[in-house]
């Protein structure tokens, strides 16, 4: 019965889905744990570098982190770092990038690495961040015009984001 149990324990613990290989993270590292993301992404219409007009850039998420059971887990805002109630900090730049299941609907899954790390908590350790199961957050459908410009928009999205160590 024992074994039933711890069995049980098993299969109801978050576990990365599988994903394409350039968004694996790098052999050796451990899955840390899983983050429910539920914010928005902001964009800010503004004169494109390449002087072609102006166009929607992102500027940040900003977002809550929740476990499967709506518990806090943290906040998600620019850098893009994830913060932790205990005050410990990781902060990502992109390594690789996928098209969601859904990309006219969806933002991008990516795979981060973790640029730096402050506390002794939750993300001190972190190495690795995976952002899957992204729903909304896409840059917005209406166009960034000149009368536009220094506008923002704020798109709901969600993620899961799992973390490695």
């Amino acid at each position: 019965m024992l074994s039933v149990l711890a069995l049980a324990g098993c299969v109801s613990a978050p576990q990365p889905p599988q994903v394409p290989a350039n968004l694996q993270p790098p052999a050796g590292q451990t899955f840390v744990m899983e983050a429910l993301a539920s914010g928005v992404q902001i964009y800010d219409c503004a004169a494109k570098a390449d002087g072609s007009g102006p166009g929607w850039v992102f500027k940040a998420p900003e977002a809550t982190l929740a476990d499967q059971r709506s518990n806090p887990l943290g906040k998600h805002y620019a850098g893009p770092t994830w913060e932790a109630p205990d005050g410990s900090k990781v902060v990502g730049e992109v390594k690789a990038r996928a098209p969601s299941p859904t990309p006219e609907t969806a933002i991008p899954w990516l795979l981060l690495a973790a640029k730096s790390n402050s506390g002794s908590g939750v993300f001190a350790t972190v190495r690795s961040i995976q952002r899957l199961n992204t729903g909304g957050g896409v840059e917005p459908a209406e166009p960034c015009t000149t009368e536009k410009l220094g506008q923002q928009a704020r798109v709901a999205y969600t993620a899961a984001y799992y973390f490695y160590r």
